[in-house]
């Protein structure tokens, strides 16, 4: 059973070799992405399944016993984000499919795409799975490599300036966290997460609060944490719809699960973490703030995802069992529903040729389907009940209130504000977008252009796929109470860290 651990990662690696050499049929490439990201589906809820009933699985790669060897480890928190964020990469893979950015450039050479898009799979799945900081390391390095090819894809001037910013931006954060490494290795003489979090604890104060600072700065960068979140706005925008989507959906969730994982098993706090409280405020109102001042609708959902990278990092400064049953709650709901709606930016722009809203107006009428696909996720992430977002919030609210710090309840406060404020930025896109007279579109198809807009159509496997991300959101609600108990045990799981450590580590000290 254990090695079904290793396979989120074997599988699309070796899925990507093959594709790559397969790369003129355009057939196989499309059925070996399908058919490697739906077998990790499969894999991901049987780990969630067997982790919640027996606790921790883990995989010493090559026999070698931690904390010396390589650690694969898969706990119900990254068992339960591996089977959201693989739902998630099918959807827009196919997605991908329909829009056909996976043939760009295939009339003069073999795509990149699946095999890009596989490998930046693997990176989060290893993200997930490793038990060391320096196999963390190398999961962001994978993502870097393979979302550097995705975001420059179809290169204009626009997208390589902005393609450069993300990269200089991410090797510097890459940097760090190397050094981090090192001085974490210096200090403790490992880099496994279960031995770190008995080692230090040892260290001290002034060094540990130290390195835990720095680790926050390093996973604060990948997350969009704010004052550290410059890059993404003009980054994410840029890129097609689908790739927009993954990297929304997904990279800045890996940051904040790090976050998580290192700031609750190595680096612990006896309290509420009041600075953490604080960025999270911070965080929720510029990036809502900064929303209201976008016409560009790419533009209006990268700040909105800034902004509500602020109520996971809530939850994660409350620092209980209440608070980080919040989190996860809220991270599950927030890769769905983000996703989805730069999936809808995408059908949005295919149908009128814009991302201006104010060039927009009467999609209600001209593609009502299109409309019902923005509003539920819109809803969900406003926080409007019965939606996802809304029991999130509740639970995160529920927790801040619990704490009863003056932090606690200012964060409280400006979590009620930032939603209002989305609710406002999501309504002036529906009135912009879908109410008002029908436009024409802008731009006349060229049917040799592999990324069509201005259709005034839809694709059917586009429109599906964003479908089956707003279904996913919509049971995510429904399924509220056994995913709050299994975020609730996840969370217990984090605050105490014995049945991690032991799963881990064994007899080995």
């Amino acid at each position: 059973m254990n090695v079904l651990v290793a396979l989120p990662v074997l599988l699309p690696l070796a899925a990507a070799g093959l594709s790559l050499a397969l790369g003129r049929f355009a057939d196989v490439q499309r059925l070996i992405g399908v058919v490697v990201l739906g077998a990790i589906i499969a894999d991901a809820v049987v780990l969630l399944r067997v982790a919640d009933r027996d606790g921790p699985l883990v995989l010493q790669m090559g026999g070698w016993p931690a904390p010396a060897g390589i650690t694969l480890v898969a706990d119900r928190l990254s068992a339960l984000l591996l089977v959201v964020s693989s739902v998630v990469t099918f959807a827009v893979l196919i997605y991908s499919i329909g829009q056909r950015i996976t043939d760009y450039g295939r009339e003069r050479s073999s795509t990149t795409f699946h095999p890009m898009y596989l490998m930046l799979c693997a990176g989060v799945s290893l993200a997930y799975l490793t038990g060391d900081l320096f196999n963390l390391f190398v999961a962001f390095e994978i993502m870097l490599s393979s979302s550097y090819v995705l975001i420059t894809r179809r290169t204009t001037t626009r997208r390589v300036r902005a393609g450069m910013t993300y990269t200089i931006v991410s090797l510097a954060s890459s940097l760090l966290f190397i050094t981090v490494i090192a001085l974490v290795y210096a200090s403790t003489g490992t880099v496994n997460l279960a031995d770190l979090g008995q080692k230090v604890g040892l260290l001290p104060d002034g060094l540990r609060v130290a390195l835990s600072l720095l680790v926050v700065i390093v996973f604060g960068i990948k997350a969009a944490m704010v004052p550290l979140h410059f890059w993404l706005p003009d980054s994410y925008p840029t890129a097609p719809a689908p790739v927009t989507a993954v990297f929304a959906g997904l990279l800045t969730k890996v940051g904040v699960y790090a976050l998580i994982r290192t700031q609750t098993l190595v680096f612990t706090h006896q309290q509420s973490w009041t600075l953490m409280l604080v960025i999270a405020l911070v965080t929720m109102l510029v990036g809502a703030l900064g929303a209201l001042a976008q016409n560009d609708l790419n533009r209006l959902l990268s700040f909105l995802l800034v902004s509500h990278i602020g109520y996971m990092l809530f939850g994660l400064g409350v620092y209980d069992i209440a608070g980080l049953t919040g989190v996860i709650l809220y991270v599950v709901h927030h890769i769905t529903v983000q996703a989805t709606l730069f999936l809808v930016s995408g059908l949005i722009t295919r149908h009128t040729g814009t991302v201006a809203l104010t060039r927009m107006g009467g999609l209600v009428k001209a593609a009502p389907l299109i409309a019902v696909l923005f509003a539920l996720p819109a809803l969900s992430l406003a926080g409007v009940p019965p939606f996802s977002g809304f029991v999130a919030k509740l639970a995160l609210l529920q927790a801040g209130v619990g704490v009863g710090t003056w932090a606690a309840y200012a964060v409280t406060g400006g979590a009620v504000l930032t939603s209002l404020l989305t609710l406002y930025a999501m309504a002036r896109v529906w009135t912009r977008a879908f109410w008002g007279q029908v436009r024409a579109p802008e731009a006349d198809p060229d049917p040799s252009d592999e990324l069509v807009v201005g259709t005034a159509t839809s694709n059917r496997p586009m429109v599906a796929a964003t479908g089956v991300l707003v279904a996913a959101s919509v049971v995510i609600a429904l399924v509220a109470g056994p995913l709050a108990n299994i975020s609730g045990r996840a969370a217990a799981d984090l605050m105490h860290g014995e049945a991690y450590r032991t799963a881990v580590l064994g007899g080995a000290r």
